[in-house]
């Protein structure tokens, strides 16, 4: 009796996991956080959450700081350069030369997205699907985004990778129920390491099959 095998998806986080900004952003951040609130580690604070999150938690009641924070990031986003992390262009193009279902499961929004879009015309065709910060009611550390991501390419969490890189990302992927890959772009391997099942440094030399036979599903350990 031949027996189908299961769907298999990946959701790929996009800053520090696809495209290599997180850096850019770190300074940012800093900055606001330094000039605004008087704070040293706003930069940390945020990783990983939505624009939304941000303001509803560290600047609620802030208009008009809001507005220039704004303003000043959708100018800092168009200067910014979006470098594919090492490894992942050629590892997105094996997957869909195989059909394989992936999706890029990001807090930026819509606005942030058209100027990766600009660097990255091809990013569209690399992907099953592209969900931004729009499509979730609860940011990172909630799972929502990524259960969205299975639901709408149709897998089961117990047969999905999740790629993430920020400490929140990867509690929203370790409480989707997916196996989750950490990258060791943003936080060091000893803070990544009980978030995650397997960790990486980047994608060189990544391949579906190398994935399968070394990154075996958690569900399965």
């Amino acid at each position: 009796m031949n027996v189908t095998p299961p769907t298999v998806a990946l959701l790929f986080d996009l800053d520090g996991v696809v495209i290599d900004t997180e850096s850019q952003y770190s300074l940012f951040w800093h900055r606001a956080g330094a000039d605004y609130l008087g704070m040293s580690d706003l930069e940390h604070r945020v990783k990983g959450q939505t624009l939304t999150y941000i303001y509803d938690t560290f600047f609620p009641n802030m208009a008009a700081e809001q507005a220039a924070i704004t303003a000043s990031l959708d100018r800092f986003e168009q200067q910014m350069t979006f470098d594919y992390l090492p490894g992942v262009e050629a590892f997105l193009i094996e997957l869909r030369q195989r059909n394989m279902k992936s999706a890029v499961v990001t807090s930026s929004n819509e606005q942030k997205m058209a100027a990766v879009h600009r660097a990255h015309p091809e990013l569209r065709s690399l992907f099953t699907r592209i969900l931004t910060a729009e499509l979730f009611s609860r940011s990172k550390p909630a799972p929502d985004c990524f259960m969205l991501g299975m639901k709408l390419l149709g897998v089961m969490p117990q047969n999905t990778y999740v790629f993430e890189d920020s400490i929140n990302g990867l509690k929203a992927g370790m409480a989707s129920g997916a196996t989750v890959v950490a990258l060791a772009t943003t936080h060091p391997r000893e803070a990544i390491q009980p978030l995650s099942h397997y960790i990486i440094d980047d994608f060189n030399g990544m391949t579906y099959d190398k994935l399968i036979e070394n990154y075996t599903f958690a569900a399965s350990n």
